[in-house]
């Protein structure tokens, strides 16, 4: 918190427009043993929908999440391929200033990693390779078959890698900054201090599951800085900074890697589209995409546009500053269903795989 309190005065009144939140962690955190790779997702695209793109000319094949209207899905934001590998990213705000006029290319990144990388270091090979710069400025988070797991802090000409396996909890957070760039530069300090106490039961414990990431710190308005969880406490109105939900959440994807001897058919992308407290998830597999979250004809989802009219409801007030605000009533008012619904989906993957033993 002493971190927090001394960068808390320069952010507050700054918001960057596309930020994040997310965590890697290694099996021997978690409560099945299978690593786990986390994304919430804030920007400024409100559509997402998940799409499979086939195996072609040496490529894998893989599933990830795209933004609405990506007819020619050129940008993936999160995923997983046939290989086992597994990667996102969080925007980062404190890296290598980027003067080139190449920028943004963090999806295009990713979707070349999906496509031609099996393992960390397959990886580290194409970010050693590709032209430069890279347009990037961001922390990319990797899992691959083999369990393992890093963090790559990288800016337009190289990268700082954070292995997993090297920290003695077993796990790693990141927001929007990185810890080898610009000290107190960036943002996501308080949601970093808000993940950390939400996760701090199950990494004492090592019982991460990845229901703690969609059920709970998707879903949670704990203020760090206020020390309040404001849901629990019946606020109503509360102002829509710092918590991990924000207006311009859209997606949270919990990717559950392997266990020794499984294939990538075991893997699951926990996937929970639109604004995170009022949706519930969705079990996505390498072979199988739920026809509510797949592409429609506009390139947004059936139940993305279903969330987004129901984010309306939350984020009621649009003049002036209303839209700032968010109305927890709202989100009581769905909370139990839409956790009902998330159950079932869990059990029922689970007992799909435990079936395929």
């Amino acid at each position: 918190m002493k971190r927090l309190a001394t960068v808390v005065i320069a952010l507050i009144f700054v918001l960057p427009a596309i930020a994040c939140t997310s965590a890697i962690v290694s099996g021997r955190a978690t409560a099945s043993g299978r690593p786990i790779l986390w994304k919430h997702r804030d920007t400024g695209a409100e559509q997402n929908f998940v799409a499979k793109i086939e195996a072609k000319d040496g490529n894998h094949g893989f599933v990830a999440l795209f933004n609405g209207g990506d007819s020619l899905l050129s940008e993936a934001w999160m995923g997983m391929n046939d290989a086992g590998f597994a990667i996102m990213n969080t925007a980062s705000y404190n890296l290598m200033p980027d003067t080139a006029q190449l920028k943004d290319r963090e999806g295009v990144v990713m979707k070349l990693a999906l496509q031609r990388c099996a393992t960390l270091e397959d990886f580290e090979h194409l970010l050693n390779n590709l032209p430069k710069p890279m347009g990037v400025q961001a922390n990319f988070g990797v899992l691959d078959a083999k369990g393992r797991g890093a963090y790559y802090e990288t800016d337009d000409y190289s990268f700082t890698r954070y292995l997993v396996e090297d920290t003695p909890g077993g796990y790693i957070i990141r927001t929007n900054y990185s810890y080898s760039g610009e000290p107190y530069g960036g943002y996501g300090y308080i949601r970093e201090e808000n993940a950390r106490y939400l996760t701090a039961q199950a990494a004492a414990t090592g019982t991460f599951t990845p229901e703690l990431f969609t059920e709970t710190l998707s879903r949670s308005y704990y203020h760090a800085l206020l020390g309040k969880d404001c849901m629990a406490e019946g606020d109503k109105w509360v102002v829509d900074q710092d918590f991990i939900p924000r207006g311009i959440s859209t997606a949270s994807i919990a990717i559950e890697g392997m266990l020794p001897g499984e294939t990538v058919e075991d893997m699951t992308m926990w996937t929970v589209i639109g604004y995170p407290p009022l949706s519930h998830v969705f079990a996505v597999t390498i072979n199988e995409i739920p026809a509510e979250i797949s592409p429609n004809e506009h390139f947004t989802s059936t139940y993305g546009d279903r969330m987004l009219s129901r984010k309306r409801e939350a984020f009621q007030i649009v003049k002036g500053s209303g839209s700032k605000y968010v109305n927890l009533d709202v989100v009581r008012r769905y909370d139990a269903a839409l956790r009902k619904e998330s159950a079932a989906e869990y059990a029922r993957r689970r007992a799909q795989i435990k079936s395929r033993k």
